[in-house]
């Protein structure tokens, strides 16, 4: 299914860590977000996301010291909103870390609108490596390319 594939990024180019800009999706969460949360059940529950076993081993592999996997929506695609990969070692006031394993996620609280509920995973193909965002509630479809999706209204 193509809104399962998610934006997929070679896990060759997860060495770089790049700065976003903040703001660029609307704030769409009621409730006050912790700075520092964790999950370390594998049920997904509602607000968390969960981390498939590849992922969880994947990470262990490529972090070295305070690094984690930065999860991002982003406005784009042709379906409307894109997934972002990053490495990162800054959490924000903004931000909610999801740890299984001893693997850390941090989505930020506009882009965890827009993925709570879903399950990220690492995915080994012959033609590419790439972390992926897989079970998404809040996305309605996606793009042949499995590389966007629009929301649920």
């Amino acid at each position: 299914m193509a809104a399962a594939r998610g934006l997929t990024l070679a896990a060759a180019g997860l060495r770089a860590v790049t700065p976003w800009a903040r703001g660029r999706l609307p704030a769409a969460s009621a409730r006050p977000l912790a700075r520092w949360e964790t999950s370390s059940s594998p049920e997904v529950g509602e607000g968390q996301i969960h981390l498939t076993e590849s992922c969880v081993q994947r990470l262990l592999e490529i972090t070295e010291g305070s690094e984690f996997l930065r999860l991002e929506v982003e406005g784009g695609g042709c379906s409307g909103f894109q997934y972002k990969f990053s490495l990162d070692t800054v959490i924000n006031p903004d931000d909610r870390v999801f740890e299984q394993g001893g693997a850390r996620v941090v989505v930020d609280s506009d882009s965890l609108a827009f993925v709570k509920g879903a399950q990220v995973d690492f995915s080994q193909e012959l033609i590419r490596s790439s972390f992926q965002v897989l079970k998404n509630p809040q996305a309605q479809q996606g793009c042949s390319c499995g590389s966007s999706f629009s929301v649920k209204l």
